[in-house]
């Protein structure tokens, strides 16, 4: 019930919200592949954006894979994924079922028994009763009374309140005292909020953006604007805690099936507590990844075109019990366990054979990216990018800003080594000020 006509022609598609630059860069690169070769075939990618209709549960699906960057925040689109993969067995980034049972606050306890660093945390009741005839009683004889303030003295000053699902920071409070304790409480309203200890001070903060068994980390600035967010900065973990955070990123990922998630981390010295790892949605923008772009957008097509060639199987089970003896064993360091998580996580996620894949089949694909990030209908993309989401008169200050960023991009990958080929050369960039770069049709 696939819909397909034959194994070497694949359609990806793309299932968008309001996001326009990266889909557009996806779709251009993905057209300037050409035939992909793979044990002998050539394969032909092609994309198609996603409209969801009145859909029958028989209906065939022509999608190899599918990108999904809508379904979290709205049912019915939801509902197509999850009848795609059940029924025509289409490959899936993100997986629904774990991303809708396995919110924030089952991640956050995931993780916590596998052994990482998770801040005290605590889950408090509603503040107003959800809208249910029989939660009034329910809530009357069964949720006892408690002392907001005394669950506070055991978490601990300064907090953050935040929703146990999460999504787009809403309803994210930072709370230094008890006032602010009682005033983001009450707002809470209808929503299920966790009470998380600060850490405070810390050294980094850490974002990792992974796709695929693929991860980068970078030093993550929230207190700034979105454009400034993402500090260009390398080796700014110290080794080890380096290496826990790319564990913990690929190892939250394989655990709950998901391809494409960021996970956010704080630093001291050598410790890592993640705060935050289930983003059904991670940020790709250009407007805010800017040097990073070029790494999402080769590795997003690197990742959906090797499931869609070699006929990777979602899978909606997951293999807990797998992690679980690893971090329920006694006799094993914290050290020997990270190892044991990336060894499942590499399995889970075929890196060998990925790694092969993109050394081979796609091997031209990082000089692909590197040529069009420096060519003018790349930077074309970038001003209406601009233009589209800052006002006229910061149209100018951004377009230098991001120019410049992507320039330092492009310079970097002039000896860049193996094992991030993105160019063996560099080209010039165009510089023409805003105003004089031609609209695209």
């Amino acid at each position: 019930m696939t819909g397909k006509k034959d194994d070497t022609t694949h359609l990806i598609g793309l299932l968008l919200g309001t996001e326009s630059d990266w889909p557009r860069a996806f779709e251009t690169l993905v057209r300037g592949l050409g035939p992909v070769r793979h044990r002998g075939k050539d394969h032909r990618i092609s994309t198609e954006r996603i409209t969801i209709e009145p859909f029958d549960l028989r209906d065939p699906v022509r999608h190899d894979v599918v990108i999904d960057r809508l379904a979290w925040w709205y049912f019915h689109p939801r509902e197509w994924l999850k009848k795609a993969s059940l029924v025509n067995d289409t490959y899936l980034l993100n997986n629904p079922f774990t991303f809708q049972a396995m919110e924030k606050h089952s991640a956050y306890c995931a993780m916590i028994r596998l052994g990482f660093d998770i801040p005290p945390t605590v889950l408090v009741p509603y503040k107003n009763p959800i809208d249910h005839e029989k939660w009034a009683y329910t809530a009357s004889t069964y949720n006892l009374p408690f002392d907001l303030d005394e669950v506070a003295d055991r978490v601990g000053f300064p907090m953050f309140m935040k929703p146990f699902d999460g999504g787009a920071w809403r309803g994210v409070s930072r709370i230094d005292d008890t006032a602010a304790l009682h005033h983001a409480y009450d707002a809470s309203g209808q929503m299920l909020m966790h009470l998380q200890s600060a850490v405070s001070p810390f050294d980094s903060f850490a974002r990792s953006l992974t796709i695929g068994p693929e991860t980068q980390v970078m030093k993550f600035r929230p207190e700034l604007p979105m454009h400034d967010r993402y500090e260009v900065a390398h080796n700014f973990l110290p080794a080890e805690a380096g290496q826990e955070v790319l564990t913990l990123s690929r190892t939250i990922n394989a655990f709950f099936r998901w391809e494409f998630n960021s996970c956010e981390a704080l630093v001291t010295g050598q410790r890592v507590q993640p705060i935050d790892y289930a983003n059904a949605c991670p940020d790709i923008a250009i407007t805010s990844l800017h040097y990073y772009f070029p790494w999402a957008i080769r590795n997003l097509i690197s990742w959906s075109v090797f499931c869609a060639v070699t006929g990777r199987r979602g899978q909606v089970d997951t293999s807990t019990r797998a992690w679980f003896a690893v971090g329920d064993d006694p006799d094993l360091s914290w050290t020997d366990k990270l190892g044991q998580y990336a060894q499942l996580a590499d399995e889970y996620f075929q890196a060998d054979e990925y790694r092969e894949f993109c050394a081979t089949s796609l091997a031209a694909l990082p000089e692909m990216v590197h040529e069009w990030i420096g060519s003018s209908a790349f930077d074309d993309l970038l001003i209406e990018t601009v233009k589209a989401t800052y006002p006229a008169e910061e149209h100018d200050r951004f377009a230098a800003h991001f120019r410049g960023l992507l320039a330092m991009w492009h310079a970097d990958q002039v000896g860049a080594s193996p094992d991030q080929p993105d160019s063996p050369r560099a080209t010039a960039r165009p510089s023409a000020p805003v105003s004089e770069v031609r609209p695209t049709s």
